[in-house]
């Protein structure tokens, strides 16, 4: 007797201790600091499809018993790198973590809830009032939703009534917002602060300039919008918020993305007629509703579901720089919410009579006959304190505005890339049909005395005895009653240089580049010839 005792009493000290289930509090504060898609170009970003990423830190508190527990960290983003979590401040540090993928909807209940008992929520055949059946589901939503009750097996719905489910809170232990659990050990009951950091993808962020030009058109006030992105289903209230500009080296292995549930297949004989239209099936949680977001669109427990909005907030404070090694950093003035599936813009530069040039050009390679082509307008200036800017202006779009009947007009939209201190900036208005460019290829090599050698420049020696290539010869007319200012910009092939032209040529960003003023309403012709290093 005392043998058998003693062997039980071993069995139950043995048998493992199921660990506590604990969640932790809300984020008592948050910091979120968003980098930009690596891949995406200057231009603007979409909602849909945001491939930059966010380092997320939340404060929470948590209150474990001695042992082991596992403790939940509800509303974490959708796109959470679990490998990337840090908790700081359990008493005995993180034992495992996991990222629970399974989350509330129509199909999840459904297929976790096979073999447990629910309730059939129906109209009464006979009186019409509501009836619930106590049952257990037999097959989950893909295969067609069978349930057992005391009276039989049935599939749903197919009495033709109106029928629905109705789930205990704890029969499948569904989380309505994303969850990392970590598993963590603790020598006594403790109540502590913790910090949860982690990398997460479906963030972006872009600036957006608006240039406004002066009525005399040599100067322009520019200002800037931060634009702050989440496509995540979980927002982010009142926290800390910086982006980052300049293109990190960052590597993430898949994230299996959110379950936002498959279609209930309701299977049954056919009933009524063919042009009766399908009730849809409503699911009921025996607990207060909560709206929760899901593979966009909003959900609410026993709502079919809507489609999601998209909203733009302004905040109009401006953002304050800050270097971050290479990098630079942008640190919004005051807390601001990054809500779920929005984006938000935070005033970042207000620049004023920033003097500018206006530029017209064209970019021609040479040994091509080219039809006549319109002149493209540049507007020209540098990044510095002399032109009243100086400082990192990140990629974006830029509209550009000038006066005209009242009212500021449009007049150019371009993309802008990343512009360091001290550096020129160009951007591109448009064309100007008043100046139109044609090249002719001569097809002919001959010397010509009104062509002049290229001042020789160091490393190009060979050009004195170069096999020249065929002639070309630009025209370029003005039909404007102004002067212009204009930029003819060659494309060599590789091994060419410039050897000859009736101008006087410099070169620009390592291209040669004939810099002319255009009388009102006349034609400036260039001819030029190029030349290739002979082989040896």
């Amino acid at each position: 007797m005392r043998t058998g005792l003693a062997l039980l009493l071993a069995l139950a000290i043995a048998a493992p201790v199921r660990a506590a289930d604990i969640a932790a509090s809300p984020p008592r504060d948050l910091s979120v600091t968003v980098y930009r898609s690596p891949y995406r170009g200057a231009g603007g970003i979409d909602l849909r499809f945001l491939n930059g990423f966010a380092l997320v830190s939340e404060t929470r508190v948590v209150t474990l018993p001695a042992g082991e527990s596992r403790l939940r960290f509800e509303g974490v983003a959708d796109g959470i790198d679990p490998a990337s979590a840090i908790v700081v401040g359990l008493p005995s540090g993180v034992i495992e973590k996991n990222r629970d993928a399974h989350l509330l909807s129509p199909s999840a209940l459904i297929a976790l809830a096979v073999g447990h008992p629910v309730e059939l929520v129906r109209t009464h055949p006979k009186g019409g009032g509501t009836e619930r059946v106590a049952g257990r589901i037999l097959s989950d939503a893909e295969g067609g939703v069978v349930f057992e009750t005391s009276a039989g097996i049935e599939a749903l719905r197919c009495s033709g009534l109106s029928e629905s489910f109705s789930f205990a809170s704890d029969t499948t232990g569904l989380s309505a917002t994303p969850t990392l659990s970590v598993l963590t050990r603790s020598p006594k009951p403790v109540t502590a602060t913790v910090t949860l950091s982690y990398l997460a993808r479906g963030f972006d962020w872009s600036a957006d300039y608006v240039a406004t030009l002066s009525k005399d058109r040599n100067t322009l006030d520019l200002g800037a919008w931060l634009t702050l992105a989440n496509s995540n289903g979980t927002g982010f209230p009142e926290a800390r918020t910086q982006v980052v500009a300049g293109r990190l080296n960052h590597r993430t292995g898949q994230v299996e993305p959110i379950d936002a549930g498959t279609a209930i297949l309701a299977k049954c004989w056919p009933r009524g007629s063919t042009s009766d239209t399908p009730e849809p099936v409503r699911l009921e949680m025996r607990r207060a509703s909560a709206n929760f977001l899901m593979g966009g669109y909003a959900f609410a427990a026993g709502a079919a579901p809507a489609p999601m909005s998209v909203r733009e907030v302004i905040v109009t404070a401006s953002a304050k720089l800050e270097q971050l090694g290479d990098l630079k950093l942008y640190r919004t003035p005051s807390r601001t919410t990054i809500a779920s599936r929005q984006s938000k813009q935070v005033r970042l530069l207000d620049k004023f009579a920033v003097p500018v040039e206006r530029i017209y050009g064209a970019d021609l390679p040479s040994q091509l006959d080219r039809p006549a082509q319109a002149a493209s307008v540049l507007l020209r200036t540098r990044n510095d304190a002399a032109h009243h800017l100086g400082l990192p202006l990140p990629s974006g779009r830029i509209a550009i505005f000038q006066p005209g009947g009242g009212r500021p007009l449009l007049v150019g939209e371009t993309n802008t890339r990343d512009l360091a201190e001290d550096e020129e900036v160009e951007w591109r208005l448009g064309e100007s049909p008043d100046l139109q460019i044609v090249q002719t290829h001569e097809h002919r090599t001959i010397d010509r005395t009104d062509l002049q050698p290229i001042p020789i420049i160091p490393g190009l020696l060979w050009a004195i005895s170069a096999r020249l290539d065929d002639e070309n010869r630009v025209e370029i007319s003005n039909a404007s009653s102004q002067p212009r200012t204009f930029e003819l910009r060659l494309s060599l092939p590789a091994g060419s240089s410039l050897v000859r032209a009736d101008h006087e040529a410099g070169v620009k960003d390592g291209r040669p580049i004939f810099r002319l003023v255009l009388p009102p309403q006349s034609t400036t012709i260039v001819r030029y010839q190029t030349g290739r290093r002979p082989v040896s």
